[in-house]
């Protein structure tokens, strides 16, 4: 076996919600990529029970970042299968009971989007493996090396980083770049992407998504908000939008640090930790627990603007009528290569299916 391509991932898709019509839901999102594709995500759920929470699983966003996909497909499969025949799962030395496999199929909207960018996919597969953008060429000038927008640094959090962030904050290379050639390039716009927009569409269809886990690799790290600066739970003035402290975020050991309250840090690390404890049964890998801005396999601070974790954290905060959303990033595979060998993939997905599969 090796990796799904972007046709055999649309393809996984429509196959399970053909054969498990009454517990899945296949959705066309609307937005199309730069080169036309459309892209699909899938709704586990019995649509039975009221109040429901919605889960919300991408992964994709970076090209390269080949497994996120594979690990997406092989979860809904999993969970369709074993709530069909009404068996647990057993991942290595964690397992789950047929119950709670039924307690998550008739409890929650598991709405999973295996790959938010289908084009750069098809380009890393097929071009050139290291590719990490999506494939927009409108701001490229006609050319070829400066394609392409960073779907993860184009969400509408702190996205006008020259604006938000203090000079020094970019040195580090991590928090995004108003240059078309750069890797981290932002794009013209919060939101300007098709890929970013898809993932917005999904909030807003299902507004009780109260979880959201978006996959990438490598490192072997599980990550929450806040991406932008250090937390700090005592002074709520210091926070993403209040623009006194513009020019300020993003550099260690200064007067500002983004606020969190007390009791989200507390669920985020304890969730976390329930996550890393799953993922260490099944065959003994540890995944570290941390604030994105100390992202544990980078060794140094690693500002973010424009990241799906902390928008989606964000948005009760912005506007406190909206469902909170706990937010993770989860960046797969302790070895440190973006291509793992297809038998240590294997292995990689049933961790982080056997992450997935508890109740939440």
């Amino acid at each position: 076996m090796s990796f799904l391509n972007v046709v055999e991932i649309e393809s996984a898709l429509m196959g399970l919600a053909s054969a498990y019509p009454n517990i899945s839901k296949l959705l066309t999102l609307p937005y199309f990529t730069a080169e036309g594709r459309q892209s699909h995500a899938l709704v586990v759920g019995t649509g039975t029970s009221c109040p429901k929470t919605g889960v919300l699983v991408i992964s994709g966003a970076h090209a390269r970042e080949w497994g996120g996909p594979d690990i997406c497909i092989d979860f809904a499969a999993d969970l369709l299968e074993a709530y069909t025949l009404g068996t647990g799962l057993v991942y290595g030395g964690t397992s789950y009971s047929a119950g709670e496999i039924k307690s998550i199929v008739e409890r929650l909207d598991v709405i999973v989007f295996p790959d938010v960018n289908p084009a750069g996919r098809h380009y890393s597969q097929n071009s050139y493996a290291m590719w990490r953008k999506n494939r927009n060429p409108a701001s490229s000038g006609g050319q070829a090396s400066r394609i392409g927008v960073d779907p993860n640094r184009n969400y509408d959090f702190l996205w006008d980083f020259n604006t938000a962030f203090a000079p020094g904050a970019q040195a580090g290379g991590t928090l995004a770049s108003a240059d078309p050639a750069s890797d981290i390039f932002h794009g013209t716009a919060p939101f300007s992407e098709a890929e970013t927009k898809n993932v917005r569409w999904l909030f807003d269809q299902f507004p009780h998504i109260g979880w959201f886990m978006d996959i990438h690799s490598y490192g072997g790290d599980i990550l929450h908000s806040w991406g932008d600066y250090a937390n700090q739970v005592t002074a709520t003035e210091k926070n993403f939008t209040n623009p006194a402290w513009n020019g300020q975020r993003g550099l260690s050991g200064d007067a500002y640090g983004e606020f969190i309250g007390a009791c989200d840090l507390a669920k985020f690390a304890d969730v976390g930790n329930a996550v890393s404890a799953a993922i260490t049964g099944v065959r003994g890998e540890t995944y570290a627990v941390a604030q994105s801005f100390f992202l544990p396999s980078w060794g140094a601070p690693y500002p973010t603007s424009g990241a799906s974790d902390d928008w989606a954290f964000s948005r009760y905060f912005s506007d406190p009528s909206r469902k909170k959303v706990a937010a993770y990033t989860m960046e797969f595979n302790r070895v440190h290569s973006f291509f793992p060998t297809w038998a240590e993939m294997e292995s990689i997905i049933l961790d982080v299916d056997a992450a997935y599969s508890g109740p939440t």
